[in-house]
């Protein structure tokens, strides 16, 4: 769970590839149909692939959205409240068994997932992805920057004012510098490299994205923490309240 942008889908990915596993990537399309009892069947036969080709790591993105607490559908929701009986009873291995099947899941919304969803045995353990830090901003700006012409960019100076970007952030900060480069190099008819002064400039237009999803946190945090769900969050928020 996390901001936007942060890298949620990117880890899953990685895990796959550490384990040596099967990837299968499902969204929301490849579950959520307009015809009754299709749901339903979308996510049953995409579990059984996952079984027939174990290991593998089984990624749903915006879990939130399958997901959904179902305290907050109402009638109009009644379809959706069959998704979420039915991807509880997936996960719970009912008539079939999950072994080598590794279920993770992606939000950014975590406070809107059915409860039931987060007990023993289901989506029991939550990792928090943040904005990177520091040390992954240089290597997110270094690997963006790779393979084109810089010139002696001072990356330190880029990392320290790119505090609460996300990984998307800075990967389009670097797009705008590129771009402002290009054109600069078909004016001049030679080839311009990425400067320091590019960077920053591209800084001026492109803004951290996560800020209302911060706000959105914050409320959370502050009114239904009771359980220490978000303490990690809490801590997050602390240390980076800009707020006058």
């Amino acid at each position: 769970m996390g901001s936007p942008g942060c890298g949620k889908t990117f880890l899953a990915r990685a895990t796959a590839g550490e384990m040596g596993a099967n990837f299968y990537n499902v969204g929301l399309a490849d579950v959520l149909d307009m015809w009754i009892g299709s749901s339903e069947r979308n996510l049953a036969a995409i579990f059984d692939t996952a079984r027939r080709n174990a290991p593998c790591v089984l990624f749903f993105d915006e879990i939130d959205a399958l997901g959904q607490k179902r305290s907050h559908l109402r009638v109009s929701g009644a379809s959706l409240r069959g998704v979420v009986n039915q991807l509880l009873s997936e996960l719970d291995g009912v008539g079939a068994d999950n072994d080598g099947v590794f279920v993770l899941a992606a939000t950014n919304h975590p406070w809107d997932v059915d409860e039931a969803l987060l007990r023993p045995g289901r989506f029991d353990r939550r990792l928090l992805v943040l904005p990177p830090d520091p040390v992954g901003r240089r290597s997110i700006l270094d690997h963006h920057l790779r393979g084109r012409p810089t010139d002696d960019v001072d990356l330190g100076a880029v990392v320290a004012a790119t505090d609460g970007y996300s990984g998307a952030d800075l990967a389009l900060i670097v797009e705008e510098a590129t771009e402002a480069a290009l054109a600069a190099s078909l004016e001049s008819g030679r080839v311009e490299p990425i400067t320091t002064a590019g960077i920053e400039q591209a800084l001026a237009v492109v803004e951290p994205s996560i800020g209302p999803w911060l706000e959105t946190a914050r409320n959370h945090v502050i009114y239904a923490n009771r359980s220490g769900d978000y303490d990690e969050l809490e801590q997050y928020l602390h240390d980076h309240d800009t707020r006058s």
